[in-house]
Parts: structure tokens; C-alpha cells; sequence
């Protein structure tokens, strides 16, 4: 889609905190939340905008007949402006962009609606984005995929269908929490200790969490139709960070022969923020083109403009807080960073067109996840399964905190932090957030 006014990065808001160079949210951006705020008004949770330190009651607008209702129910969510066509969704953000430009003071100069409807954040409670029905996790980069299958299968980290098909699985809706939900331990069972055949049951030993980036699905598809590749793109809402908290011990023991079950449905993090895909233009970039010698995506998987502009430019990082260091006023360290999702394997049209290739139906508001991101240094890697991971045969290397602590995995009281911005000369830097949890003992 083309750029337009609500890129320009000289527009600025009349909200004043849009307007620092530093603000994860300014004007460019308005990504799509959930909120509650009791202590102004808002008890139940109801659609919103961010901007600056604020966020905005769209249901607030809609009633004082500033903004376009999405839908005709009074209680209309954030899966309601998804459902809409693509052109509607432009509408909506475009009416939204000029509510909140400096030059328009039709909100600013209404102090009752202004009260009602724009809150500080710190005032409110996040929860997830929308309303989530579905939930599909893939594995789309290539080097989380070729490191992990390293470990495993050193003769042939990849397997044979990897580069042909998206591969992926259907994680469970129930489980997915909003960022700030602590996490519990899970138990499980796990293989047999060195010498025995009886496998054992208890806490997770090898607790990690995995960096990822998730889809927001735009729109509907009837059951035993398919989204063609020509349409995949307009059936991206936004984006979001995911965190796919996983067992790895359970997962080791559990995988084979049908893949993920217990080891990741325990819970799964999604931070507050649905950044739409229209605020994200400028950001993005070509699909990693294929390697000398790798196979032509199968003809209903191709297109054109995806292979131009498929990717997206994100810059993502993990930073990490144990016990030990939030009692001691210590900030949480970074442990990883790069720009590996420029590097995703397969786009999220792909995995939209490959998803619904069998007739599956996707739904507004459904979730799809990447997958781990990792890049092919070992700062850039998306869990601590890849951080500490030397090669085949070799000790693993913990990573160092500060005060002396080290981690191969997650211990109790650890708080992990997912973070991820795009930035770009000539367009205002864009956040997606902040997706943290918290581990607890299990129960």
C-alpha cells in the first residue's frame, strides 16, 4: 500500500508526549489495545489507540460521534475493526490520525469528552490486544531452525520438507495471557534419567522463552475456502510480540512423533499492542531471497510483491531480570538483539496463504506467531536454547548477569522482557512494545 500523511514525520500531536523523538508511540504509529481503567470510569475492558503516555477510548469517540463505529453493537472490540475490508481499516486509521493531529482541536477543546475518553497508561490495564480465538505458532527462520536441528540431528539439522512448506502448529487460545501475567512453572513429564527406562514427572528443569512476532489475521475466510497469495497481504491486521514460553524437557521427551503439546500450551505471552500493518509500510523489506541451490517455493506460495516487500524491518531484543537483581534496584540486562526478522525464511503472507491452503477458515482476530527469531550470530539468537549452545558435543556456555548469577534456563522469580522498534531515516522510530513475564514456582 502506498505511504501517505500519516507517515509524514513532521506531523506532530496535539497529545505533546507523541512528539518526543524517544516516544514508543507517536502519531505515525497508533497501535490498537485493550484496556480497563476502574480509577477513570472504564471498569470492563474496551477498545483503544496509544499514543504518547496515553491511550484513547475508541468506544469513548464512537458514542460522542467523532469516530465511525466498526460495527453496530454498542460493546464492538478491536476483532470488530479487523473484520473490516482493508480500505475501511485505512479509513478508520486515517480518522483516527486526524483526531489527534496538532491542528485539530475538536477532542482537545471538549474537556468532558476529553476526560472520558483519553487516560494516561499508567492509569490503565492492559490485556490482551483483542479477543483471540485461535492461535498457530510457526517455525519461519531458518537459522533458529538450523541451529536447533544441529543440536539434534547434526547430519541433517534441517528436514527435508523445511524449505518446501511453512511448518507450524496449533497452539491453544486459553493459555495465551497478556504481557505482565505472571508464569507459572509448569510440571511435566520428562525423559528417563541416564540408566533407567521409567520417565519422571515433576517441575520443568529447562524453562525458556522463545522471541517471536505475531500476526494479527484481518478479515475472514469461510471454511474450505483459501486466501490466495495476491490477497495474503490484505489479510494482515498488525503486529505484536509473542513470547512462546517453552519446556524444553517435556518438549524433549514429548515431540516426536506430533510436535508440540504440553511443553508450550501452559501459557504464551502477547504484549498490549497491535501496531497496524498501515503504520508499518515504511518499514518494510525484501523476503530473504533463497540460497543458491534451495528450491523454488511450490507456485501457489509465489508472488511477485511479496518477494519484493514481504518482510518486515524489525529490530528485536530479549533482556532479562533475576530476583536477585530487581531486589537489588538492578535493571534488567539485555541478552540478545539484531534485526533477524528481515531474515524470516517464510513472510506472514505465506504463512497466511499456506494456512488457509486446505480450507481452513481464519478468522479476524486469530494469532500467528513466527516462530523463534534468531540470526546467525549468537547475539542474535531468540532463546536460551541457542544462547548457551556451543556445538555438538560441547559443554553449554550460561549466560553471565550481573552480581555473579548465571543462566542455562530460567529460574524461579526471573523476569524476561521481549522488546522490539523499527527505525529508518525520514520516518519516526516505531515501538512495538514490550511483551514481560514473570516466572513463579510451580505449583
Amino acid at each position: 500500500m502506498p505511504l501517505d500523511h500519516t507517515h509524514d514525520v513532521a506531523r506532530r500531536s496535539w497529545i505533546e508526549s507523541a512528539n518526543d523523538p524517544a516516544a514508543d508511540f507517536p502519531l505515525q504509529s497508533l497501535p490498537y489495545c485493550t484496556f480497563s481503567c476502574p480509577a477513570r470510569g472504564v471498569p470492563d475492558p474496551v477498545p483503544g489507540v496509544a499514543i504518547g503516555d496515553r491511550v484513547v477510548d475508541l468506544r469513548a469517540l464512537t458514542a460522542a460521534r467523532m469516530l465511525a463505529a466498526p460495527s453496530t453493537r454498542d460493546a464492538w472490540t478491536i476483532a470488530d475493526i479487523a473484520r473490516l475490508p482493508s480500505d475501511a481499516r485505512r479509513d478508520m486509521r486515517h480518522a483516527l490520525f486526524g483526531l489527534l493531529v496538532e491542528d485539530n482541536h475538536s477532542l482537545r477543546d471538549n474537556p468532558g469528552l476529553l476526560v472520558a475518553a483519553v487516560h494516561f497508561q499508567r492509569d490503565a490495564t492492559f490485556h490482551l490486544p483483542c479477543d483471540i480465538r485461535n492461535y498457530t505458532d510457526f517455525y519461519a527462520s531458518l537459522d533458529h531452525a538450523s541451529t536447533v536441528g544441529s543440536m539434534f540431528r547434526p547430519d541433517q539439522p534441517l528436514l527435508p520438507n523445511y524449505k518446501h512448506v511453512p511448518i507450524g502448529y496449533h497452539g491453544r487460545a486459553s493459555s495465551l495471557i497478556p504481557s505482565g501475567t505472571p508464569v507459572i512453572r509448569p510440571r511435566g513429564q520428562q525423559s528417563p534419567p541416564e540408566g533407567a527406562s521409567t520417565p519422571t514427572f515433576g517441575p520443568c528443569r529447562m524453562l525458556d522463552y522463545e522471541l517471536e512476532v505475531g500476526c494479527v489475521i484481518a478479515e475472514d475466510n469461510t471454511l474450505g475456502t483459501s486466501v490466495p497469495m495476491s490477497k495474503a497481504a490484505e489479510r494482515i491486521f498488525g503486529l505484536c510480540l509473542v513470547n512462546d514460553w517453552s519446556a524444553r524437557d517435556v518438549q524433549r521427551w514429548e515431540y516426536q512423533p506430533l510436535g508440540p503439546f504440553l511443553a508450550k500450551n501452559f501459557a504464551t505471552s502477547v504484549s498490549p499492542f497491535i501496531v497496524p500493518v498501515e503504520a508499518l509500510e515504511p518499514f518494510r523489506c525484501e523476503g530473504t531471497p533463497r540460497a543458491e541451490g534451495d528450491p523454488a517455493p511450490l507456485e501457489y506460495l509465489q508472488d511477485a510483491k511479496d518477494r519484493a516487500s514481504g518482510g518486515f524491518d524489525i529490530v528485536l531484543e530479549a533482556w532479562i531480570q533475576s530476583e536477585a537483581m530487581s531486589q537489588a534496584g538492578v535493571a534488567p540486562v539485555r541478552i540478545s538483539s539484531g534485526r533477524s526478522f528481515s531474515r524470516m525464511y517464510w513472510t506472514f503472507a505465506q504463512m497466511i496463504t499456506h494456512h488457509a491452503s486446505n480450507g481452513c477458515n481464519l478468522e479476524a482476530g486469530d494469532l500467528i506467531a513466527s516462530g523463534t527469531v534468531s540470526g546467525p550470530t549468537r547475539d542474535s539468537r531468540g532463546c536460551l536454547l541457542e544462547l548457551t549452545w556451543d556445538g555438538p558435543g560441547k559443554p553449554r556456555r550460561p549466560v553471565d548477569l550481573p552480581g555473579g548469577e548465571q543462566r542455562t534456563f530460567l529460574a524461579d522469580g526471573d523476569t524476561l522482557v521481549l522488546k522490539g522498534f523499527c527505525d529508518k531515516p525520514g520516518f519516526r522510530r516505531l515501538s512495538l512494545g514490550e511483551c514481560r513475564g514473570t516466572i513463579r514456582s510451580s505449583r
